[in-house]
């Protein structure tokens, strides 16, 4: 049965139901500080690994696409049910997060685009990416039969050592083919869901910024834009700040 609404009402706090997407070399894990918050407000939280990462490297190899993990999302919405949701997406989860869209429309309620890829139909990561950034990932995936190895967390603005070996510790390597593949067509049929964009400004600055031009294209289409004094993995390192965001995008859409 496909409940019309996931969304809540408790003590006259609105309720919403949260699937949020890790990006590059992440798993589900990268949401374990941020998850509880948001339940503690009384929401639905689903924090899936995409296949071939994480705790699911025992499924990774060269032929993982972003088809693949575009799957991943749609069956796990669908399996449990969910409709109403509020879809978030870190870095290149804002690539898969977009393909969703334009699969399952109709169970969406919210895209939030957190320090994430904002592609036009037909555009791969790869399109998105500076010349230098995909050659060397390229020549990276070449080394390691068609994958490239995590990117160390402080490129990401995380500075605590303790935090940064956690981290470590759990990134695996990652399918080059998830960058290759375009976004599937189709924003304009999702084109009537609602979208806002999370900019993480915080990176050191001997970190390129290239999210960016993203906030700008965000601002240029009219979203909500809400921009953050935090690393890129703010999750992690900012997570009360990220709550607070969420909570007030349920605010404004329930």
């Amino acid at each position: 049965m496909n409940n019309p609404s996931n969304a809540k009402e408790k003590g006259g706090i609105n309720m919403a139901t949260f699937v949020l997407v890790h990006g590059t070399s992440c798993g589900g894990w990268v949401w374990q500080k941020l998850a509880p918050l948001l339940r503690a407000g009384g929401h639905e939280v689903y924090t899936p690994t995409l296949t071939g990462l994480s705790d699911r490297n025992h499924l990774l190899n060269s032929n993982i696409n972003l088809s693949t993990h575009i799957t991943d999302v749609v069956n796990l919405l669908f399996y449990e049910d969910l409709s109403n949701v509020i879809l978030v997406g870190n870095s290149y989860a804002g690539m898969v997060i977009t393909g969703v869209a334009t699969k399952i429309p109709e169970r969406l309620k919210l895209l939030v685009y957190l320090d994430a890829y904002i592609p036009d139909d037909g555009q791969s990561e790869a399109d998105l990416l500076p010349a230098a950034m995909l050659a060397a990932r390229q020549t990276d995936a070449a080394k390691h039969r068609g994958l490239t190895q995590p990117p160390p967390p402080e490129l990401f603005g995380v500075t605590d050592p303790q935090l940064v070996d956690w981290i470590k510790t759990r990134m695996t390597q990652h399918p080059l083919a998830t960058y290759m593949e375009p976004v599937p067509a189709g924003n304009a049929r999702s084109a009537a869901i609602p979208r806002i964009f999370v900019h993480c400004n915080g990176n050191p600055s001997t970190t390129p910024d290239l999210f960016s031009p993203f906030t700008d294209k965000a601002r240029a289409m009219g979203w909500q834009v809400n921009e953050l004094a935090a690393g890129h993995l703010a999750m992690l390192t900012a997570p009360r700040e990220v709550a607070e965001i969420l909570r007030q995008a349920v605010e404004k859409e329930t």
